[in-house]
């Protein structure tokens, strides 16, 4: 089963990115520099969501 752990991890990973990157946004004086920070974190948790589906597995099969 660690292969299973390897992709979940990865996802973990890029939330956790995704959150630093909100973070960055709301301390940002920058409007231009907020939406920059802001449209990446987007981008990260999309990304994120596509490889690894929505809700990660809490889906039912059938």
């Amino acid at each position: 089963m660690s292969g299973d752990s390897r992709p979940s991890e990865r996802a973990q990973q890029m939330r956790a990115k995704a959150e630093e990157l909100e973070q960055a946004a709301q301390h940002a004086t920058d409007p231009a520099e907020r939406q920059r920070l802001k449209d990446r974190a987007m981008r990260i948790r999309e990304k994120t969501e596509q490889e690894n589906g929505r809700g990660s597995g809490t889906m039912d099969p059938m």
